[in-house]
């Protein structure tokens, strides 16, 4: 028969013990958390070298596509018409870049090892790339019948959805 005593004394080893699982956890999600701050903050720092317009006014929004997809950038102030020419002008040097294979921008950006790139480098002829303006801002377009250069795509819009954090978003349409 167990006392109050032992009742009491298990109940404190199995709080103690569920309060270290708890502990562990939220250290474990913290580190997580600061490395990706980390990663943004050096993307950023690199964006910034590459991207003439301001990430903190602008959003970059993602869509994949069954054939590709399409990439925008719009300022968050549909008024701020330095923002939209810087995005503007930016992205049709992208799109130009992209369709000759260069996507030596991005690559500074993101780093090398970027997911998608190796593959959207080699297979550039094989993408249709256009770019188009919008209302506040401006998106390139990637269709392919290459579903290795579809899936290559969809890796790269990840990750960039990924690096840049709040300043980026899947595409509402």
């Amino acid at each position: 028969m167990q006392t109050d005593e032992g009742r009491a004394r298990r109940r404190s080893v199995w709080v103690l013990g569920a309060v270290v699982v708890l502990g562990a956890a939220a250290a474990l999600w913290i580190a997580g958390s600061s490395g990706d701050d980390d990663r943004r903050a050096e993307v950023a720092a690199r964006g910034a070298r590459v991207m003439p317009f301001d990430l903190e006014r602008t959003t970059h929004q993602f869509e994949p596509r069954a054939d590709g997809g399409v990439q925008t950038v719009v300022a968050d102030v549909a008024g701020d018409t330095q923002q939209i020419d810087l995005i503007r002008r930016h992205l049709a040097g992208e799109a130009a870049r992209f369709r000759a294979g260069d996507f030596d921008d991005p690559a500074q950006i993101h780093g090398e090892e970027m997911p998608g790139l190796t593959e959207l480098k080699a297979g550039a002829e094989r993408i249709d790339i256009r770019y188009e303006v919008v209302r506040a801002g401006a998106r390139i377009s990637y269709r392919t019948d290459d579903s290795v250069l579809v899936e290559a795509l969809h890796d790269w819009f990840d990750a960039q959805l990924t690096d840049h954090g709040p300043h980026a978003e899947p595409s509402a349409s």
